[in-house]
């Protein structure tokens, strides 16, 4: 870190051991990406409640070139809970802000459509047109929630391409 990690306690004293617990997290997180300019670290108690008891809060505010990554976990009875969450959620930001810096976010391919092209209810199968013209064979079994009784040809579907013995089939059909 290029500016030294402040820690912060709000309506109750931090323990030596909790400060030095708090640092280690921190500083593997500097290890981990040695990019960070700065880390803040709030530990509240915002007050008692008379179910749960005393809540504790976290906060990791982590300042990153071109950004800033603020943590925030739901409250909890363990201090030493509650600040294990924060510095795990921070790490799993800090790994998504990277991935963003890399360009290696992933893009999710889309399913599928097709139209059901021919079908053979006596003999459990059928066969699907997909957009760009391909077809493929799929088995009353691979249709979802046991639709195939009710497909007709024409019907919209999506599926998942996977290679059979014979070639392309559609697995897990969809009816749309």
């Amino acid at each position: 870190m290029k500016i030294p990690l402040q820690i912060t306690a709000r309506n109750f004293d931090l323990t030596e051991t909790i400060e030095d617990a708090i640092r280690e997290k921190a500083q593997k997180l500097d290890l981990f990406y040695d990019q960070i300019m700065r880390c803040r670290v709030l530990v509240e108690a915002p007050h008692r409640r008379h179910h749960k008891g005393l809540l504790f809060n976290t906060r990791i505010d982590i300042t990153v070139p071109g950004g800033e990554i603020v943590i925030k976990r739901e409250p909890h009875e363990d201090l030493y809970v509650s600040i294990g969450d924060a510095f795990r959620a921070a790490r799993r930001q800090i790994e998504d802000y990277t991935r963003q810096q890399r360009r290696e976010v992933k893009h999710h391919e889309e399913t599928p459509r097709a139209i059901v092209s021919a079908l053979f209810p006596e003999r459990g199968y059928g066969f699907l047109t997909a957009t760009d013209g391909r077809e493929f064979y799929f088995h009353k079994n691979s249709v979802l929630h046991h639709e195939f009784k009710d497909l007709k040809i024409g019907t919209k579907v999506r599926f998942v391409e996977e290679l059979g013995e014979k070639g392309p089939q559609a697995s897990t059909v969809k009816v749309e």
